[in-house]
């Protein structure tokens, strides 16, 4: 292999690493915005939940940033689109199911694009990422469903609920597989 092809491998797998942080970087801003609107309409266990995946997502955004700087390229700090807005509550979770569905198809088409290039170390970060994007996206449908299966029964539970996650934030799925202290 020429040392031209293993540069142009390496751009492959940089580009797609980039692309993968900058949908980190839109998760980031669009669930840390429905963490804060979900608090202020008294949905604190769901607000909390929300914040949770979104430290999950800041995670990921590093993770695939030093990926990126070990290979010699330059992490994007633009994210892949812009935060929607003013949200109800009963759209939030099925939007975000569909915006961690999406992630799921491009991750497995970026982890393919990895391993065409030779790249394990990048397509088991993206093995991993993904694992973690499906807890997301499996919590996110599971949510919208009760709020389109129960409705406003479902939300009343909801209101009132505590949004405090604690000084030690660990994220959603860190806290998932964690066990509670004695």
């Amino acid at each position: 292999m020429t040392q031209t092809s293993r540069e142009e491998k390496k751009a492959k797998v940089i580009e797609v690493l980039n692309k993968a942080r900058a949908m980190e970087l839109h998760a980031i801003g669009q669930y840390m915005n429905q963490h804060y609107a979900l608090d202020d309409m008294d949905f604190g266990e769901l607000a909390a939940q929300m914040k949770l995946i979104a430290i999950d997502e800041m995670r990921h955004a590093e993770m695939f940033a030093e990926r990126v700087k070990e290979l010699g390229g330059e992490p994007t700090t633009e994210p892949a689109d812009n935060v929607e807005r003013g949200q109800a509550v009963d759209v939030i979770f099925g939007f975000d199911t569909e915006l961690e569905d999406g992630a799921l198809a491009e991750y497995n088409a970026f982890l393919a694009v990895c391993l065409a290039c030779g790249d394990s170390l990048s397509a088991k970060l993206f093995d991993d990422v993904i694992d973690e994007e499906q807890a997301h996206y499996n919590y996110f449908d599971n949510v919208a469903g009760h709020i389109k299966t129960l409705g406003a029964a479902y939300l009343a539970q909801k209101a009132g609920t505590s949004s405090a996650t604690g000084l030690n934030t660990q994220g959603f799925v860190a806290r998932k597989s964690t066990p509670p202290p004695a």
